[in-house]
């Protein structure tokens, strides 16, 4: 027979933990509606920033006057800029992104080497033995451009010195709250978009459109790290919400089972302590 005080305890500890889990959710759902405001603001700028690059590169410039941003080499050495929570408890999250970076790099004929944006990531690779050239821990949920420009700053000055031949984005995209896809994308050496047809404009360009893309092609890779940051927080909360929501939710299941057992062995007890009662009276009779 099931030990009745052992079963109560485990109903209050398994009651305090819905009592944090739920707690956690509230806190993340707070969080991720900024985030996810904050994520969604900053596409419309990217997109506009991207269209105007297409244009700049869709312009005939010679050779020598082609920024070292845009210059395609032999692909010796890759840099992966991997970005990751600081925190866990998100669910699947952060073993997918992980998941994407290491067959990525698997893939690879030339030698990897990582950034690592963000706690898990870095430990998870450091365990797998990577090449971290660099890590940024503790952001925090609301970062500026400022706090991200560091990272930025490493990229393009690496590949502008010819140190690296290709740099690539890894994080989690926010797509709804219920879905962040894991994604891996090429920012270096940079390739403009194609302007569809009806979203072709003519631009003027002052002085010169040479001094313009030499002046927008830092400030998009600058935009590209900062947006990716910014969707990755998002994907972030989003999934730790969802997880904390299940985790309440199992919680309170396995809170009712255990209910439900207490009561059985309690109702046991009882009859059992009748019976004895019963015997002993008969056997007083």
């Amino acid at each position: 027979m099931a030990n009745i005080r052992l079963i109560r305890q485990r109903i209050r500890g398994i009651r305090n933990i819905a009592k944090i889990t739920k707690a956690m959710e509230m806190i993340a759902a707070s969080r991720m509606r900024r985030t996810q405001e904050r994520s969604l603001a900053g596409r419309p700028y990217s997109e506009k920033i991207t269209q105007v690059i297409a244009a700049l590169a869709a312009l005939p410039i010679g050779e020598k006057e082609q920024h070292p941003l845009l210059q395609r080499r032999a692909v010796k050495k890759i840099v992966v800029v991997h970005i990751t929570p600081d925190r866990g408890l998100c669910g699947g999250l952060v073993g997918s992104i992980n998941r994407k970076t290491a067959s990525f790099i698997l893939e690879q004929e030339a030698a990897v080497k990582l950034i690592a944006v963000g706690l898990k990531g870095f430990d998870a690779m450091r365990r797998s033995g990577q090449d971290i050239v660099a890590e940024f821990t503790g952001i925090g949920d609301y970062p500026s451009l400022l706090d991200t420009l560091p990272i930025s700053r490493i990229i393009i000055d690496d590949f502008s010195s010819s140190a690296v031949d290709e740099v690539y984005l890894g994080y989690t995209r926010f797509i709804s709250t219920m879905t962040q896809e894991p994604t891996l994308e090429r920012i270096l050496p940079a390739e403009p978009a194609s302007i569809p047809t009806i979203q072709n404009v003519e631009y003027i360009y002052e002085p010169d459109p040479v001094s313009v893309l030499g002046e927008l092609l830092p400030r998009f890779i600058e935009m590209q790290v900062y947006h990716a940051i910014l969707e990755s927080i998002a994907s972030e909360q989003s999934a730790r919400m969802v997880a904390m929501r299940n985790a309440t939710d199992n919680a309170d299941e396995i809170i009712d089972d255990l209910t439900l057992m207490y009561n059985k062995v309690r109702q046991e007890m009882i009859t059992n302590e009748l019976l004895d009662i019963t015997g002993g009276v008969a056997a007083l009779v």
